[in-house]
């Protein structure tokens, strides 16, 4: 556990100056669209479905009004990452990790929910990990389109978006199977007008990936230009020192708002 608190302790003094340098500053209209909270929302055109209170506990997803622990660590984890959001003007945010089962998607998933929380903001939860997309199953839900139709012009944007009930300001947008050549598509022009459109569309939306592990595939990596800004997941006793130092520098022009230590004895450590 020592070794894996000096990593994150590296990591966060390695990217404080490229965080703190302004290189990377969004736009201040966003920012400036951020000082009204978010009206109801009625959804029309985006598919509404019904999350199992049971499934979710199952999977380890903390809904709204959950008593769970972990709650407490998502709230937390919630509050400093909107600061840092809020500092720089910056509304997308890819979540990373070293390796596989690291638990960057359950991470994704619990601060997506809590993101939308927030009353001055909606949250799109987009899932890019073409190797593994778990998000649909962990949510309880089959999509009938997804991330990979999206990106192939198989589908409209429309026609991906998926509403769980009673979690106010969230909208998914999964990938329903695995996909070969996948890096290729997240590098591709069709990629970049997909992000622009979701920017465009709602200046106080907070867009978050799910991308595959940085270690195990160049999907992060070739993504990670389109974004404005990420967030690193490690585990405790599973994450090795020398993996996150690594994908440390290898996200070196991608600007980190912190790391998430999972699995810890106190809960998940943000930094």
């Amino acid at each position: 556990m020592d070794k894996i608190r000096k990593a994150l302790d590296l990591a966060r003094l390695e990217r404080a100056q490229s965080v703190e340098g302004g290189t990377f500053v969004g736009e201040p209209a966003r920012a400036a669209a951020l000082t009204l909270p978010v009206g109801p929302i009625q959804y029309t055109r985006t598919r509404v479905f019904q999350a199992s209170m049971a499934h979710l506990e199952a999977s380890r997803i903390t809904p709204p009004g959950s008593t769970d622990p972990a709650v407490a660590a998502f709230r937390m984890l919630r509050t400093q990452v909107l600061q840092r959001l809020d500092d720089h003007g910056w509304r997308s945010l890819g979540i990373f990790s070293p390796a596989r089962g690291d638990g960057k998607t359950l991470t994704a998933i619990n601060l997506a929910i809590n993101l939308a929380n927030d009353q001055h903001h909606t949250v799109l939860l987009v899932e890019f990990d073409f190797h593994e997309p778990s998000i649909a199953a962990m949510l309880g839900f089959t999509p009938e389109f997804g991330a990979e139709d999206l990106l192939q012009g198989r589908a409209a944007v429309e026609d991906c978006l998926y509403h769980p009930e009673g979690f106010d300001r969230l909208v998914v947008l999964p990938a329903r199977a695995p996909l070969a050549n996948s890096s290729e598509l997240l590098a591709s022009p069709r990629c970049r007008e997909l992000i622009r459109e979701l920017q465009r569309r709602y200046p106080e939306r907070i867009l978050l990936f799910d991308l595959p592990p940085v270690l195990t595939a160049d999907d992060a990596l070739a993504f990670a230009p389109l974004i404005e800004c990420g967030l690193v997941v490690a585990a405790e006793g599973r994450t090795r020192r020398t993996d996150l130092v690594r994908t440390v520098e290898l996200l070196a022009k991608t600007p980190l708002v912190g790391t998430v230590l999972n699995r810890a004895a106190s809960g998940s450590v943000a930094g």
